[in-house]
């Protein structure tokens, strides 16, 4: 049976969410943008809402919901900025839906739990500087000694990197294996050894904490081992299929937001002696926008489902993301058309779109990775297969708010 309604919890989780980005943030997010600055308090507010473990189990101290209520979280939070669905992203779909899927039941109870009540923020150590789609060509190294492994290299565009306090952080325990040679390890900021460092000067998501993170000897424990020895590959591309959701829905909250805006604006600018909106080449625009939303939305909960049954869903989420991302992008650059020489200035909030949507066409697998992906599916090259340990399948006996 294909059901297309929202729960009432899910429609609660949107109302709760949407007053939170419309009180929370939006009064101050042009300011944010100005300064580069990024208010780690608002983390804290949506722990307090118990948002930061939203889809994970009560058991693990999250709220029990289902994992499209997370793409609803991220929907609404991009709406208010893209900076704080980037938090949410990494902090929940690149690192806690990993340790749920990946770690042992102690990495959960240390690592999983105080991140799930928001306690603590957890992070992604994935690109380097000389290897971003190309996981294979990462530089950094753990090398085994006794009881620990000695970690050495660099990572870069590591979202969160000046606030997280635990990394997933993948390294080469076995460099001639190549990518089967990959393993990942849990860091703790406060490891010695580690340190990290802030970029400046990016073109959008200028509100959110983007730099990158340095490993000089870092010793980390080998119970800070996740998965098994060679497996970080694996491991990396499963959370992928995790952050690559939270980005396609957060892309569908960036349309909403250009939309919105673009409506207000069509009814409140005339030419010619009438509203912009009844003109036929703005009507084209927001009917695009439109068609953007409900496509990339259907593919997002598309994926959402597959997850909710316990499903691979690389493919599903490849899609949406590749698709959401470049109808946002498109949603971004027509609502700054629609809105003439004013929004090319910080006046109107759209060309913060503009500038904060390219960074989704990029990241976690650019368009041109997930238009190959797509095609070697459909040409029988590539298929997918069970992972030694799934994302586990949602369970709606208990839902916490």
């Amino acid at each position: 049976m294909m059901n297309f309604d929202f729960t009432p919890e899910q429609e609660m989780l949107r109302s709760t969410v949407r007053k939170f980005v419309d009180k929370e943030i939006m009064p101050y997010i042009k300011e944010w943008d100005e300064r580069g600055y990024f208010d780690p308090n608002i983390m804290k507010r949506l722990a307090e809402l118990n948002l930061m473990g939203v889809c994970i189990p009560e058991e693990y101290g999250g709220a029990g919901m289902d994992y499209n209520s997370l793409a609803i979280v991220c929907e609404e939070l991009e709406r208010g900025d893209t900076a704080f669905r980037t938090a949410v992203s990494v902090h929940i779909g690149l690192n806690s839906l990993t340790l749920l899927q990946w770690g042992t039941e102690e990495q959960k109870q240390k690592y999983l739990v105080p991140q799930a009540k928001g306690e603590k923020i957890g992070a992604f150590g994935l690109t380097e500087p000389g290897a971003g789609s190309d996981v294979a060509a990462i530089s950094t190294t753990a090398v085994r000694d006794g009881d620990y492994y000695i970690l050495n290299g660099q990572k870069t565009w590591i979202s969160l990197c000046d606030i997280a306090d635990h990394f997933i952080v993948f390294a080469y325990t076995d460099k001639s294996k190549k990518h089967h040679g990959i393993s990942a390890f849990i860091v703790e900021r406060t490891m010695p050894g580690f340190s990290s460092k802030a970029i400046k000067g990016k073109l959008g998501i200028r509100a959110g904490n983007t730099g990158e993170l340095f490993f000089d000897n870092v010793r980390v424990p080998k119970e800070n081992l996740l998965g098994h020895e060679g497996e970080g590959f694996k491991i990396a591309m499963s959370a992928l299929d995790n952050g690559r959701f939270t980005v396609a829905a957060g892309a569908v909250g960036l349309i909403m937001a250009c939309l919105e805006a673009s409506v207000k604006y069509c009814h409140e600018r005339k030419t010619f002696g009438k509203e912009i909106g009844r003109h036929q080449l703005v009507q084209q625009m927001i009917a695009n926008m439109e068609a953007g939303l409900q496509i990339s939305r259907l593919l997002v909960y598309k994926a959402g489902y597959l997850k909710n049954q316990g499903k691979r869903n690389t493919r599903e989420t490849s899609l949406a993301k590749w698709i959401a991302c470049d109808f946002a992008n498109k949603a971004a650059d027509d609502a700054v058309q629609i809105h003439g020489a004013y929004g090319y200035s910080n006046e109107y909030p759209v060309e913060r779109y503009l500038r904060n949507s390219k960074a989704p066409v990029i990241y976690e697998g650019t368009r041109e990775i997930h238009t190959i992906m797509q095609a070697e599916y459909v040409l029988g090259y590539r298929k997918d297969k069970p992972l030694r340990k799934m994302l586990p399948a949602w369970n709606p006996e208990s839902v916490k708010l």
